[in-house]
């Protein structure tokens, strides 16, 4: 009975929990490789940043991203320090949206531990595009599946 008691608990858990989740055989799973970053200035003007890197989301439920400007002097920005980009925390993914939220863990630059952010998404066959929810950010990067 105790066994019956604990299953209805969780069955109970598991069907309140909200509708925004990651479902691991959502179509952004996996690996991917940055293909492209561009970002557009104040003025609407796109540049493309020779960034390299890659984003994982694992079937777990979380994601990790890494990215470096090969330019180490390169101006920080609220994601990098010294031209470096890593983070790394549970994802929670709309596929319906075609949005994912990332609350991040941990991460080289250390004002973002804590925070939660969100982002949109869009995957064609084997190429993942990536936007900030807040298209004021002005930035949009690629990537493809390994």
């Amino acid at each position: 009975m105790k066994n019956f008691k604990i299953a209805l608990i969780a069955l109970t858990l598991a069907a309140s929990s909200p509708a925004f989740a990651y479902d691991s055989k959502s179509a952004i799973t996996g690996t991917w490789r940055m293909t492209s970053l561009q970002v557009t200035d104040a003025r609407g003007k796109q540049t493309e940043i020779p960034y390299s890197g890659q984003v994982i989301f694992s079937q777990g439920g979380t994601l990790s991203v890494q990215a470096m400007n090969p330019d180490a002097a390169a101006e920080p920005t609220p994601y990098t320090a010294n031209g470096y980009e890593a983070y790394y925390g549970p994802v929670e993914v709309d596929e319906t949206k075609k949005t994912f939220a990332i609350t991040v863990e941990s991460s080289l630059v250390r004002n973002l531990i804590g925070q939660r952010m969100e982002r949109k998404f869009e995957v064609d066959a084997d190429q993942l595009t990536i936007t900030p929810a807040d298209p004021q950010e002005g930035w949009r990067v690629t990537y493809e599946r390994l």
